[in-house]
Order: C-alpha cells, then structure tokens, then sequence
C-alpha cells in the first residue's frame, strides 16, 4: 500500500505523541518535528506509511537516548490482557461458532495501538470486548476455518503488545505444530517483541522467530532473509495489524489480514467505513463469500 498525502498529520501526530510520553522539552520536541517534516518531504511516496513510521520513532530513541519509549505502556497491557484473558476463553468456549468469536476478539485486541491513538484506555478495551460479538464485522471466519484446517504450515505475523494475548484465542483453535509466530525484531511504537510473547505465554506455544526489523509493519525489503523465506513458503499467513497490510497488501499470496481499520487512509483502501473489524484478503484473492458478508452484524 503506498503512503498518502493524507499519512503526513499522522507523521506528525506520531511524533509529537511520543515526545509527550517521553517529557521531551520544547528544544528536543522542536528538532525532532523538523527533522521529520524534512524526511517526509523527501520521502517515496511508493513505499508504505511503516517505512516512515521507523524512521521517526528510531530518531526519537536516538535523540533522546531512550532504548523504548513504550516499555511501560506494553507491560501494562500484556497484564492487563492477561488479566481478562480466562473470561475470554470461556466466551469462546461458550459461543455457537467458537473459531468466529476467536477471530473476532483477536480483531477487538488490535484496539491497543499508540501508532494511531494517542491514547488507548483499558475501559475503552474492555467495552470493545463487550460489543466484540455482535458489532458489525466484514469477513468469513468460516473459510479462514477451513483454509488453515487445510494449511501444511501456517505464519502468524503478530502486532502489538497486549494484543497478542486476545491472538492466544485464535492460536487456541489453530494446529499448533503447523504454526510459527512472527514479532518484531526490536521496540518500536508498542509492537509486541519476542519479550512480549515470552511474557504472555506465545513462545510456550509456538515457536516464534523475528521479522529481522522493527518497521511496524512488515516491509520485506527491511526483513531478514529467514522471514522472507518463511513468508514465501507457508501456505497460509495470518497478518494482525493495520502496518502489516499497509506493508504487505500487495502480494499475491494466501494471507488473511486482520485489522481493525483505524484510519481514513486504511479504510478507504479497504472499502469499508472507519472503525469495522476487517478480516480480508489482498485484492483479487477475496471469495464472493467473505464479500456477501460485508459489514453485516454477528449471528
């Protein structure tokens, strides 16, 4: 997906975000935007909005000497999600299509992204998990169902911390010993890191590598030739997140993506309004199935 005109307020709010978090002084705050309204105005348009997005927040760790602005932030809603976690299993357990509620609470927990919001609050969360069965959702759990039944290897591209503890419900119900898990390769935003799937209990799981990158999304130029590889050779790829689709829409491979799409940019590529949780393929790969069930409510 190539950046749009309309990503630059979203350059800009990141920046000044994380300088908030971090109790940057005016000085420092003033540097960093400037640099990154330069590197905006000279970047590629072609490439996707994660390629801007580790550019700034790798400047911001640079310039004010901080290894992860997020760290607190990650660990509070790894707990926080950990903490809920058994009352969500039970309503997967519990529901008529437990594999549909699974994908639809691992799209709830895509919720906790800094790279969009300012602000995420744990209420805001846990109300989104209340309605996440009944909102209106574009997708066919069904044939992702049947498609990774079917699936010799499958690779699970996680996104952010906390939220891959909502993906353990979806893990629940995969074959596990056909499934590799996929993080980021160092902090950036609140993406989760192989830290982050020790503590919430993936890596007990499944094995899980690295990307060889900590672009929030999966920019295969910025990728290791381990993942490349990984990538190209499974036969289904589950991909969280709004950066992995902007990274990756492009291929012409058997991935489902999941996402909740949070902004305008997003959406409109989508086709669908700001806000629906989305499980969707690349372009040309969706089945006149999943696109009958466009936006219609659960049941």
């Amino acid at each position: 997906m190539r950046t749009s005109l309309d990503c630059l307020s979203c350059f800009v709010g990141q920046a000044l975000n994380v300088t908030r978090l971090i109790g940057a002084d005016e000085e420092l705050r003033e540097h960093i935007l400037r640099d990154v309204l330069q590197a905006a105005s000279r970047m590629d348009y072609r490439r996707p909005p994660p390629v801007m997005g580790k550019y700034i927040h790798g400047l911001v760790r640079e310039k004010a000497n901080i290894f992860d602005p997020y760290a607190a932030l990650k660990r509070r809603f790894n707990e926080m999600a950990l903490r809920v976690y058994p009352k969500l299993a039970e309503r997967v357990r519990s529901a008529e299509h437990p594999f549909d509620a699974a994908v639809r609470l691992a799209i709830t927990g895509n919720l906790i992204d800094f790279g969009v919001a300012s602000q995420v609050d744990e209420d805001e969360v846990l109300q989104a998990v209340d309605g996440a069965l009944e909102n209106p959702f574009h997708g066919d759990a069904a044939a992702l169902e049947r498609v990774a039944s079917q699936a010799e290897s499958i690779l699970f591209l996680f996104d952010n911390a906390g939220e891959i503890v909502f993906d353990r419900l979806l893990l629940d119900l995969l074959p596990l010993e056909r499934v590799t898990g996929a993080v980021k390769s160092g902090p950036i935003i609140n993406d989760a890191t192989m830290e982050d799937a020790r503590f919430c209990g993936i890596t007990e799981m499944i094995p899980v590598m690295e990307t060889g990158s900590n672009a929030p999304g999966a920019v295969l130029e910025d990728c290791s030739g381990e993942f490349r590889n990984s990538l190209r050779e499974a036969d289904l790829v589950l991909a969280k997140g709004q950066g992995n689709y902007e990274a990756l829409s492009h291929l012409d491979r058997n991935i489902f993506f999941l996402l909740k799409a949070k902004c305008s940019v997003v959406a409109e590529d989508l086709g669908c309004p700001v806000g629906t949780m989305m499980l969707t393929r690349p372009p040309g790969r969706e089945s006149p199935a999943s696109a009958s069930k466009a936006f219609s409510p659960a049941g």
